[in-house]
């Protein structure tokens, strides 16, 4: 990676972590900055190779159901088998249509990563956020791209690869300052 675009990843970490850490005080605003961290590495490894790893979806899952269990006044059991049911409640929808598009076009449209980042939202986001959070991330990935076309004056084509995680791992991490700050 070309020492530019380290500086400016090194930049936005650390934006993230003092935003999460002086907007959330405590162990959820540790969390999230873990969260951010790991939302920024999904981003950047999607944005060059068009893949969300499973190290860093899986960390990021765990510490969902680690801050479900652990922190807020309702941790627990309970908090802790919900964000697993949203988890599940929201990859399942991405997994459907990741093989209906297969089944309609003959090629793949999502990627596993993806659905394993949408669970991620799920174990981390109330229901409401998530899709405020995926509607977002849509639509900015969209915009990049035909923004990307118009600038490079191509034409768009149906079949463009778009890296969905490059735009839905920050958007996570957006949600999650977002519920934080409004409660």
């Amino acid at each position: 990676m070309e020492p530019l675009r380290q500086f400016g990843l090194a930049i936005v970490l650390v934006a993230v972590v003092a935003a999460s850490l002086l907007t959330v005080p405590g162990p959820d605003g540790v969390l999230g900055a873990l969260l951010g961290a790991l939302m920024l590495a999904i981003a950047a490894t999607d944005a060059r190779r068009y893949i969300i790893p499973n190290e860093l979806a899986g960390a990021a899952a765990a510490l969902a159901l680690l801050r479900a269990a652990t922190v807020g006044p309702d941790a627990g059991w309970y908090t802790l088998l919900w964000a697993a049911g949203r988890a599940l409640a929201i990859a399942l929808p991405f997994l459907a249509l990741m093989a209906g598009y297969r089944a309609w076009r003959g090629r793949d449209g999502l990627g596993l990563g993806d659905i394993k980042l949408a669970a991620v939202a799920g174990a981390w986001l109330g229901l409401v956020t998530v899709f405020a959070v995926v509607e977002a991330a849509t639509l900015a990935a969209l915009a990049a791209y035909v923004a990307n076309g118009v600038l490079l004056k191509r034409p768009l084509r149906s079949n463009a690869f778009l890296p969905f995680g490059l735009f839905l791992a920050p958007a996570i991490w957006f949600g999650w300052l977002a519920e934080a700050i409004l409660g």
